[in-house]
């Protein structure tokens, strides 16, 4: 997205990424990883677990201080906790990431958003590698 000064930085879409997760302690931590690599400039990042009892949630709390929103309580499953991601998101721009994926990239969410400011897509989607 070019050189970035703080004016510019404020005018860009903020993006809200939400990750739902129960009980993914083996791949949770690659997930957020890989949220936190984006090179994009404003993003909140919301993570919802169904209340996990392996260990998934401790590994949350160590990125505690990089997630925005982080709930973990019971849930009627996946689409309610996306729902839950949803009602706490204030991003013009939401994307959802599950807790055993990762992006391809670290520029994924920059280059999305730059393609949708460039054609004035208002959603988009992607196929998976």
């Amino acid at each position: 997205m070019g050189d970035l000064t703080q004016e510019n930085v404020r005018s860009l879409p903020l993006v809200s990424i939400i990750t739902v997760v129960y009980n993914n302690v083996q791949y949770i931590k690659d997930s957020i990883q890989s949220v936190l690599s984006q090179d994009y400039a404003r993003l909140e990042y919301i993570v919802i677990d169904g209340g996990s009892n392996d260990g998934t949630v401790e590994i949350i709390e160590e990125y505690r201080d990089y997630i925005s929103v982080f709930i973990s309580e019971p849930d009627k499953g996946l689409y309610d906790a996306l729902n839950k991601g949803i009602k706490n998101a204030t991003g013009d721009v939401i994307g959802i990431l599950h807790s055993d994926d990762l992006f391809c990239n670290e520029n994924v969410v920059s280059a999305t958003i730059q393609r949708m400011l460039d054609t004035g897509s208002e959603i988009c989607f992607s196929d998976l590698v």
